[in-house]
């Protein structure tokens, strides 16, 4: 019997994972809207810090960008026993565990211990990489536990693509889309948009694919309605399936059946 998982949409990159006795937490932000730097934020969290109780380890995908990680998420990091990121981020949060692509983090779970393998990504097309800064993917797995992948801001389907080389079991897929764009890089991609999606996806056939930071910001150029109006014009909507925020749901505990 394979263990089933549980997600719940905070909002923007922040997932609530309960995984092999574990519990997860993506990105965290849980600051109010307003300005932040050069950012917007439209909408606060769907639950707040204090709503969601303990939590065993932080799957960071950066540290230098606050719709990732803002002042309460840095605060709460203080709580946690493994905070997992990028080599780069590892140096600036003290407590972190910063991660080469490949590393592996074992952590003893309640029911098998987590492999956290962290996998590439890349923010935004490589001439601005010095610029966009280290990013990160990660994918867990745990004995008679489905195989999740979780992107990071990720804007590059060549990098997914040596993910899925590596995992072609994996049978739950986060994927950060919303097409995020800033002035400063004009109509360069720094994560996936609708069409990446579709193709990062694709990489797993059999997996169950949602779309995740497509709330909430501003500068997302495809949020939530046109990720999923494209979707539907391209005949693919049942291609991704969607979270609702602050909605826990059980995810799939294999892989999908082939059509």
């Amino acid at each position: 019997m394979t263990g089933t998982p549980h997600a719940t949409l905070v909002g923007g990159p922040t997932l609530l994972l309960e995984y092999a006795g574990l519990t997860f937490l993506t990105d965290p932000t849980f600051d109010p809207p307003g300005q932040v730097g050069n950012l917007t934020k439209l909408e606060g969290p769907a639950m707040s810090h204090g709503d969601i109780g303990p939590i065993d380890v932080v799957l960071l995908s950066h540290d230098e960008h606050e719709d990732n990680l803002d002042v309460s998420g840095r605060v709460l990091l203080d709580e946690v026993p493994h905070v997992l990121t990028t080599p780069s981020g590892g140096t600036r949060i003290g407590r972190a565990q910063g991660m080469r692509r490949w590393d592996q983090a074992i952590i003893p779970g309640g029911s098998a211990p987590v492999t956290i393998t962290a996998v590439p990504a890349r923010h935004g097309p490589s001439v601005i990489k010095h610029l966009t800064g280290q990013v990160t993917g990660f994918v867990l797995e745990a004995e008679d536990w489905p195989t999740i992948y979780i992107s990071g801001d990720n804007s590059s389907v060549k990098k997914a693509t040596r993910v899925a080389e590596r995992f072609p079991d994996v049978a739950v897929a986060f994927v950060f889309a919303g097409g995020a764009k800033v002035e400063r890089f004009g109509d360069m991609l720094l994560t996936a948009d609708a069409e990446r999606t579709h193709r990062i996806g694709a990489l797993w056939p059999q997996a169950t694919v949602y779309p995740v930071h497509i709330d909430d910001w501003a500068h997302f150029a495809q949020p939530r309605e046109d990720l999923v109006a494209w979707f539907e014009e391209a005949g693919e909507i049942e291609a991704i399936t969607l979270l609702e925020r602050g909605e826990r749901v059980a995810l799939p505990s294999e892989v999908r059946a082939a059509s």
